[in-house]
């Protein structure tokens, strides 16, 4: 890799540090251009988001070059937004020999992810304020963030609370896995060249086309039902390409293992998944 290459990783990842430092302030009511020297209370959500994000690539990259796949370093994309990222990706380049490396490069990005994301809640959780649903309902209101069922599960062990009557002010280590756990049931959709694509392709070969145009459907009725953001995915499904290259060797078939893993990749996609990730409330 070349030294250009390198600085250029090691720049979007500081921009990102920079970004999700920012975001993090402003989620926490710092507006840094007026109070930098308290730009410091962005760290916890930085730091947090980033240890998730460069966990799922670096999963990706190590199982890639254990495979012999040609891949990058991570690059990270910052965005001026309430999270300060885009996320981050790699780039690999072709051929893939088999399915037993696109399952094993494809699941351990979402599995490595999802397991910082999963301690990031626990401990952000136990730091969280809860207040009664009346006392948020005579509030102004703002953005109420929805739940995945690992999430609600989590929310019951640790805070003893019942979620109909009690909302969760999340701390942000607590909001940093919250966002690892969408970006985790996002990756994992079995379409295309996601993660879940690698995925389902691994274990149903050529049959995983008919699985990504069932789910494109899908996705347009749960943004008509549920939330309009998952539209967007479908129509950015269509345009990137819905269906998987084959690999070299197709009749190679899966251990007993690998397939476990599959099961273990469609768990963690169930329990992550949120049909409302984010949800405007207006109290009057």
């Amino acid at each position: 890799m070349s030294h250009k290459l390198t600085r250029l990783h090691i720049l979007l990842f500081i921009a990102t540090f920079l970004t999700t430092l920012l975001a993090g302030a402003l989620q926490n009511g710092v507006i840094p251009w007026e109070e930098p020297e308290r730009i410091y209370v962005g760290l916890p959500f930085s730091i947090t988001l980033l240890l998730i994000l460069l966990t799922h690539e670096l999963s990706h990259y190590f199982m890639s070059r254990r495979h012999n796949v040609s891949a990058s370093l991570p690059y990270f994309i910052p965005a001026p937004h309430l999270i300060g990222t885009f996320g981050a990706i790699i780039k690999m380049k072709p051929p893939i020999y088999d399915r037993r490396a696109l399952i094993d490069i494809g699941a351990s990005g979402p599995i490595g992810g999802f397991i910082v994301a999963v301690i990031a809640i626990i401990i952000g959780l136990s730091y969280s304020k809860v207040i009664p649903l009346d006392e948020f309902h005579n509030q102004a209101g703002g953005l109420v963030f929805g739940e995945s069922l690992l999430f609600v599960l989590l929310g019951k062990m640790i805070l003893n609370i019942n979620t109909d009557h009690y909302v969760v002010m999340l701390h942000p280590i607590a909001f940093a896995g919250w966002v690892g756990f969408l970006v985790t049931s996002l990756n994992l959709l079995p379409v295309g060249q996601l993660d879940g694509g690698h995925i389902s392709y691994a274990l149903f070969g050529e049959k995983h086309g008919l699985i990504a145009k069932i789910m494109i459907p899908v996705l347009i009725i749960l943004g008509i039902k549920f939330w309009a953001g998952w539209i967007v995915w479908a129509v950015l499904m269509i345009i990137v390409g819905y269906k998987h290259p084959p690999v070299v060797y197709p009749d190679i078939q899966l251990d007993l293992r690998r397939k476990l893993v599959g099961i273990v990749s469609l768990i963690i996609f169930i329990l992550t998944f949120t049909p409302v990730p984010i949800e405007v409330i207006i109290n009057k």
